[in-house]
């Protein structure tokens, strides 16, 4: 009996040090979904001056990015999917392959796939879409720049090489509290709906929009702007969706330690209450048996 009651107040603190640990990291993901949804919000001013930028290209210089359909039938199509290097995600690198495996089979021609995060390579390799680039999950706001252009050098090499092509990001996003659903975007070239909200802008001067330097080396500066901002706010929403993952698996753990927690309570102190039973019984027995 006294074994057992030690076992069981093993378990109990042991479940309570696990209880304060899921508490800490549930604090951590917390803090880390704000930073990152305020490092996206911090964006969308920039962001808004590029496309005031590229509003101006297409004012002055009337031209168009988006490509023409005959000429996408067989263009090269490079996916770059956001993962986690992580774990205790919950079904986050799942969700995102999954969307990103029917994202791919929609689309003809060639495809690349870029791996950002080691868990969503593993499931890119077990399903023999072999990724032909990988790249790390930056772990703080400063190291998201790092990866960002790590990304651009790389995409660069087909714009030099004069190579017409596809740009995708997939991602997971926030959408509130510990909830996030999966995103595609074709960053480049443009859509036609991205080139009409452009059109529609409106400039917030009376003065006429100028472009110095030409248009042209402009409009690839603008560019190159453009795909920073886009993959910077993908990469800043997959690690708020990331952490809002874990939050969520977080919240499960706790509610599953309280079961536990409350099991043992109750094992215990059925134990005991049985133990101080059974040493009444015999002080009865006992009495009874001297009388």
């Amino acid at each position: 009996m006294a074994d057992t009651l030690i076992n069981l107040q093993r378990r109990k603190q042991s479940a309570g040090e696990l209880s304060a640990v899921v508490r800490t990291m549930k604090a951590m993901a917390m803090a880390n979904i704000s930073q990152f949804e305020v490092a996206v919000e911090s964006l969308q001013e920039y962001y808004n001056n590029v496309l005031l930028g590229f509003h101006s290209c297409f004012y002055r210089g009337k031209i168009s990015l988006v490509s023409h359909p005959a000429h996408t039938t067989d263009r090269l199509t490079v996916f770059v999917i956001f993962g986690s290097d992580q774990g205790l995600v919950g079904q986050f690198n799942s969700t995102i392959y999954q969307h990103a495996h029917g994202i791919m089979a929609s689309i003809p021609g060639k495809t690349e796939v870029w791996a950002v995060g080691e868990r969503i390579y593993s499931l890119l390799l077990d399903d023999d879409l072999p990724p032909s680039k990988y790249f790390n999950v930056p772990n703080s706001i400063s190291a998201i720049a790092p990866l960002v252009n790590q990304i651009l050098v790389h995409s660069e090499l087909y714009r030099k090489g004069e190579q017409e092509y596809n740009f995708y990001i997939l991602h997971n996003r926030p959408t509130g509290g510990a909830y996030y659903q999966p995103s595609s975007h074709k960053l480049f070239p443009p859509d036609e709906k991205w080139e009409e909200e452009i059109w529609r802008i409106k400039w917030p001067t009376h003065q006429l929009p100028q472009v110095i330097g030409g248009v042209d080396d402009t409009l690839r500066t603008l560019i190159r702007e453009y795909l920073f901002v886009s993959l910077y706010k993908a990469c800043a929403e997959s690690l708020a969706a990331e952490n809002a993952s874990r939050l969520e698996a977080m919240e499960r753990a706790e509610e599953n330690i309280e079961e536990v927690l409350d099991e043992l309570n109750r094992g215990y102190n059925r134990l005991r209450q049985s133990m101080i039973d059974g040493e009444l019984f015999d002080v009865i027995a006992g009495f009874e048996a001297l009388r």
